[in-house]
């Protein structure tokens, strides 16, 4: 007869069977103010050569390999390639596109509106916590037509990027409704913001996003045309260069 399994365990197989959790999962929540609970769940993932992912900014966690078990896994080839999900190379261009269209303007509004609740708490008598937003409630969405028009070419026209889409919406990364692309559940976790931001921002790719920006400005916009309006400069993306 088998023991019963303990949250900790519980959980673990959860994060296995379904890859991702959100974090309002009762035993997630539990998880991310239980520090024992927590570390348990980590010590017990590290032996199998794993860890739990976790970032504020989005609204899942999931699992993925510690750096140490990479390479055993993957092999030098692997680590060397330009991704270790088996994508080809313009489904990672379209992929850093979209994070860059979805993720860094969403990261804008969450700072944005945690600076002003912040400033807004500073007034009350008895403060409260206010958590960052969360990331359905201020992450924009990208128009598929608009993607089709502005970066068909660049990503191998419509059969091309239709079926690289399909790639990245089956591994988790993006969410289609209708026209309608948004953010998946491993979009803000398992790409580095804090290494890919500083690449995109500052990089060549600023050339792009400043031109883009520029033309954004100089054109009308027309209403049946869906784009992203970023509200910060860092976040005005509207390009990527092509892989």
């Amino acid at each position: 007869m088998h023991e019963p399994l303990d949250d900790a365990a519980l959980l673990i197989a959860e994060l296995l069977a379904s890859r991702w959790l959100p974090r309002r999962h009762p035993r997630v929540r539990r998880a991310l103010i239980d520090a024992e609970l927590w570390q348990t769940v980590q010590d017990r993932l590290a032996l199998s050569g794993l860890r739990l992912v976790d970032n504020i900014h989005a609204d899942h966690v999931c699992v993925a390999l510690l750096r140490g078990a990479e390479t055993a896994v993957f092999g030098e080839t692997g680590l060397n390639a330009n991704n270790n999900a088996r994508l080809p190379r313009d489904a990672v261009s379209l992929l850093v596109l979209l994070w860059s269209l979805i993720v860094l303007p969403k990261r804008e509004r969450q700072a944005a509106r945690a600076a002003t609740a912040q400033t807004e708490g500073q007034t009350e008598m008895f403060t409260t916590e206010r958590p960052i937003p969360s990331a359905a409630s201020v992450s924009p969405v990208v128009s598929y037509k608009a993607l089709l028009a502005d970066f068909g070419l660049q990503l191998g026209r419509k059969t091309r990027m239709d079926g690289n889409l399909k790639r990245l919406e089956t591994r988790g990364f993006i969410v289609r409704k209708g026209d309608d692309i948004g953010e998946g559940p491993l979009l803000d976790l398992l790409l580095d913001y804090d290494a890919l931001a500083p690449r995109i921002l500052e990089g060549a790719l600023g050339d792009v996003l400043a031109r883009a920006r520029r033309q954004a400005q100089s054109e009308p916009s027309t209403p049946d045309q869906k784009s992203i309006e970023p509200e910060a400069p860092g976040a005005d993306l509207h390009a990527e260069d092509e892989d």
